[in-house]
């Protein structure tokens, strides 16, 4: 496994490791993404939070499931892009999705409520995995249903919007998956750029 995504496996399940030995309430309250103007709750933004909150997990499912797609996909991602490029990628995918989950927690006004977990740094590198292995067959569990990448990952991100326009799974940070996606398309097509020129 390439050194970036065994780092990245390390460190969350470290993270959750801690949560689970009672420093939960300390850590969501300073890691974990606030809204903007919601410190009169006894948390609040801080930019840092932009980051960690994408090392902090709600519960085993959840850490679970990241850490899962993080290894089936992140090392295929790392090997092409190479370690260095691969961690500034996860990176800018994870601070995008913070971005973009601030803005619509913004907009729609709801109650401060914290983001945490890894989702939108994975959803970038879903995206990179789709975009650099558009042929590659993916197995879905359930259903069992084989399918070409580009159109697992297309068909993700059309559920993951109608699920966040609808509101028809609440708790999930739907906008903030998407913004992942984002980041990781604009920094892909950034070094295709360069590349050619």
């Amino acid at each position: 496994m390439p050194p970036v995504t065994r780092s990245l496996l390390i460190i969350n399940a470290l993270v959750y490791l801690l949560q689970m030995l009672g420093a939960n309430d300390v850590l969501i309250v300073q890691f974990a993404l606030w809204p903007l103007g919601s410190s009169s709750i006894g948390a609040g933004f801080n930019p840092w939070q932009l980051l960690t909150y994408a090392f902090l997990h709600g519960n085993i499912a959840h850490i679970g499931l990241n850490m899962l797609a993080l290894w089936m996909f992140g090392a295929d991602v790392e090997r092409t892009l190479g370690s260095r490029r691969f961690i500034v990628y996860y990176t800018v995918c994870v601070v995008v999705a913070g971005v973009f989950q601030l803005v619509v927690a913004g907009v729609a006004g709801a109650e401060p409520y914290p983001t945490l977990g890894a989702s939108g740094g994975v959803f970038g590198i879903l995206l990179a995995f789709a975009m650099f292995y558009p042929r590659r067959i993916i197995m879905l569990i359930f259903p069992p249903i084989p399918m070409p990448a580009w159109l697992f990952v297309s068909l993700y991100a059309v559920i993951e919007l109608v699920q966040g326009v609808t509101g028809t799974q609440e708790g999930v940070a739907h906008f903030a998956h998407l913004g992942g996606m984002v980041g990781g398309w604009i920094m892909i097509q950034r070094w295709r750029a360069q590349a050619r020129g």
